[in-house]
């Protein structure tokens, strides 16, 4: 895929080893693939600058802490988030395979794209796939005016048959910090019921909430569920603290408002991965059997009026894979043209079309 080929061109070019640029790409790729272009190449100036500043940096091997048949802790040593996520993933799987089910705990690291592509690196051998990661301090909590902790996505992934699964990959605030920059770069204002201002009340200005986020002056996006009790935003805030719980705390990691973005690039986060083999409740084909059922009982639910039809967690994205396979990855023009400035920077030649 020419996309892909180019951002691993990019990728080498910042002293990433051949092997880790691919990762790296494929990663990004996959996630405007799947529609979610918060989390896709539009992020490559980041790790431009954070790969140029010493920030992250390639090649980097990530020192084993603490190792068991069932778990793992990893300092990352400032390593891509993407391709170390990736091994750390493998690791796991590997690990599960003769203990049933491994977990492992990564600090130090760096942002690792979708949540949703580790978990499903779980899928064809039987396996639940479960990820977390922090990110820097960006969600208000609940009766609060500044930013205490990330978005903080959880990931799942169970496996049905014929590549089918079920794929919960979302944030624990109402929406990522990707989603705003996006409403940013297209100079729209945010929806409301998505973040408050520095006096804890809601906001529609992106760039101003961009900015405030990133200086703590206070203000920030609201755990999912929204503003104060009554749509029940304190569930998002506790589910966001987990996230803390399990990658950072867990690993010796830094968390909370201590998770600090820099106006170059990202904050250093912590990440957590685990592997369940199927078999330790019943025979995976009969589990992929039920998966199946449930997932064309939820698919063919009678849809509400106004609305077309009902999905259930990752249908969405994979259709959207499916169809970009087909005719090509979509991208915004603000987006290609920031590729085409980042290939002109470091000369590496653009495709023709993205």
């Amino acid at each position: 895929m020419k996309l892909e080929q180019f951002c691993a061109a990019v990728f080498m070019k910042l002293g990433l080893p051949p092997d880790e640029a691919r990762d790296s790409a494929e990663i990004l790729v996959a996630a405007d693939a799947r529609g979610i272009e918060s989390h896709g190449v539009g992020r490559l100036w980041r790790y431009k600058n954070g790969l140029q500043r010493g920030i992250m940096a390639g090649g980097v091997r990530a020192t084993t802490v603490r190792e068991t048949p069932l778990s793992l802790v990893l300092d990352a040593n400032g390593a891509m988030g993407l391709s170390l996520s990736k091994r750390t993933m493998a690791r796991v799987i590997e690990k599960a395979r003769v203990s049933g089910a491994a977990f492992s705990s990564v600090r130090n690291s760096n942002h690792f794209g979708i949540a949703g592509y580790y978990t499903e690196m779980a899928a064809p051998s039987d396996m639940i796939g479960i990820c977390m990661t922090n990110t820097a301090a960006l969600g208000v909590p609940t009766f609060g005016r500044k930013a205490m902790f990330g978005t903080n996505p959880i990931a799942f992934s169970i496996p049905a048959h014929d590549g089918r699964m079920f794929t919960l990959d979302m944030a624990t605030t109402v929406v990522t910090r990707g989603k705003v920059e996006v409403y940013d770069r297209e100079q729209k204002p945010l929806p409301g019921g998505w973040a408050v201002n520095t006096k804890g009340v809601g906001t529609s200005d992106a760039h101003s909430l961009l900015e405030d986020m990133l200086y703590q002056r206070g203000g920030g996006i609201l755990p999912l569920g929204g503003e104060g009790e009554l749509f029940s935003g304190y569930k998002g805030y506790g589910l966001a603290e987990v996230v803390d719980i399990m990658t950072a705390v867990l690993s010796g990691g830094v968390f909370g408002q201590a998770v600090m973005d820099s106006q170059a690039t990202s904050a250093r986060v912590c990440h957590f991965f685990g592997a369940i083999r199927l078999d330790l409740f019943r025979d995976p084909e009969e589990i992929k059997s039920d998966m199946d059922r449930l997932l064309d009982e939820l698919e063919n639910a009678e849809p509400a009026e106004g609305c077309e039809r009902v999905y259930y967690a990752g249908l969405k994205e994979h259709e959207a894979e499916a169809e970009s396979a087909r005719v090509g990855v979509p991208l915004s023009e603000k987006v290609a043209a920031q590729l085409r400035q980042i290939g002109e920077e470091l000369g590496v030649a653009v495709p023709f079309t993205f």
